[in-house]
Formats: C-alpha cells, structure tokens, sequence
C-alpha cells in the first residue's frame, strides 16, 4: 500500500515505445517479471501481516478493517499471479528469489507495537511502493497497469493517518518513539531497494534501457532514490511524525 502517486518518473514516457528488439528481449521481460514477482511477495507479506496485526488491534472495529485490509492484499496477489501467467511465468517461481531478503527486512523491522505496525504498513510498504512504480515506468503498459493498480490503497492509507494521529493525541510522548521507527524503516527500506537494484541484473538491465528503450543512468538513478526518501518525508508528515 501506499499513501498516493509519486511524480513522473524520469524516462517514463520511455515506457510507451513498447517491447524492445528481439536482442534484448529476452532480458526485457525477464525484468517484468522480477518486478512483478517483487510485488506479488511484497502483497502476500503484506496480507499475513495485516492479518497477524489484526490479532491485536485495540477495538473490534480496528479488527475488521485490519482485516479487510488484509482481504484487498490478497485480492492484490492474485492479479498480479494472473498477469504473470499472461506473461508465461508461475508466480511461485517468480517470487522465489525474494523471499529471503524480503524475510529477512521483515524480521529486523518486526514491529513492537500496534500503532508501530501501522506506522511500517504505511511507511515502510509505502517506500516499496513507490520504488516499484519508479521501475514499472519501464515496462510494457499492461504490466504497468497490474502494479499501479495493486499499489492503489488510498482508503487504507486514510485509515492509518487517522489512527496514528489519534494514537499520538492520545498519548503525545508516543510520537518520538513513532518517528524514530519511522526513520529506521526508510533506512532499512533503501538498502532493501538498492540491495534488489544491484543484484537482480534483469531489473538493473529494465532501468538501464536498451537500444531502442532509453533508461536510467547513474545520475538519474540516484535521483530516483532521492525521490523515495522525499516521498517518505511526505508521508511521515501526513502521519504528524518529524522525518
């Protein structure tokens, strides 16, 4: 989920030229195929979590919109797995070579609190997504249209502000706390994100272009990080958090 679109992309209207030339398209869609793995873990995580938070939500109706929220990440995973099965690809395979640092992200940011669970949905899956839109520029438009749709959780988002702004007027000296966490997710968030830029070559190959698909160069890749911690800044202040 998300908290809402980021800017346009650099190269994006890149990614209206269609499939590149025969030489590079076997790389092309491999890529496609990284980043669509990439969120089809990213919801599945998303949904056990939420229904893990669920558990421990501190009214009956925080319950059924944890779950609920759970529900629409799950719906989320099955369209993503069905695109890629347009795409020739089992989403099982497609998601294996993200389970661990996925995990391993998951386990070193596990959240000690309720409200601290929220603050990760909306601020450290709300980095994932908006790096996976940066890369979806550069994918055909029906793959690119699968992950802005699965990445469209506006009511959720609204849902999460409210509580976390309610926590915090409830109890003002959680706020430190709140944003000190804030901060140590985006960290993990970005070296999760340039960990999967470096190594999966098909993914680096996506944003680099081709010959006839300009991409990214190192500058403007780094920019692009820069964008996602600007995006974090944003949503954290939407939280009422200091970033």
């Amino acid at each position: 989920m998300t908290s809402g679109p980021v800017g346009t992309p650099e190269g994006a209207a890149a990614s209206e030229a269609g499939p590149p030339a025969d030489g590079a398209s076997a790389s092309y869609r491999q890529g496609s195929i990284d980043l669509l793995g990439l969120v089809a873990y990213g919801e599945l995580s998303a949904f056990e979590r939420l229904a893990e938070d669920a558990s421990t939500s501190p009214t009956l109706a925080d319950k059924v919109q944890m779950a609920a929220m759970a529900s629409g990440e799950f719906t989320h995973f099955q369209l993503v797995s069905t695109r890629l099965a347009e795409l020739g690809a089992d989403v099982m395979d497609a998601m294996a070579p993200f389970r661990s640092p996925f995990d391993t992200f998951h386990r070193q940011t596990a959240p000690r609190s309720w409200l601290e669970g929220l603050v990760k949905t909306f601020v450290g899956d709300g980095f994932a997504a908006d790096f996976y839109r940066e890369v979806a520029a550069y994918v055909d438009a029906e793959t690119r249209a699968v992950v802005h749709t699965v990445l469209a959780n506006e009511a959720q988002s609204d849902y999460i502000v409210a509580r976390v702004r309610a926590g915090i007027e409830d109890d003002p000296a959680i706020a430190g706390r709140l944003a000190l966490w804030g901060r140590r997710l985006v960290g993990e968030a970005l070296s999760q994100a340039q960990r999967v830029a470096a190594d999966r070559d098909h993914l680096t190959d996506l944003l680099a272009g081709t010959v006839d698909r300009p991409g990214m160069d190192l500058a403007a890749i780094s920019r692009m990080f820069s964008r996602l911690v600007e995006e974090h800044t944003v949503r954290m202040a939407q939280l009422g958090l200091a970033s």
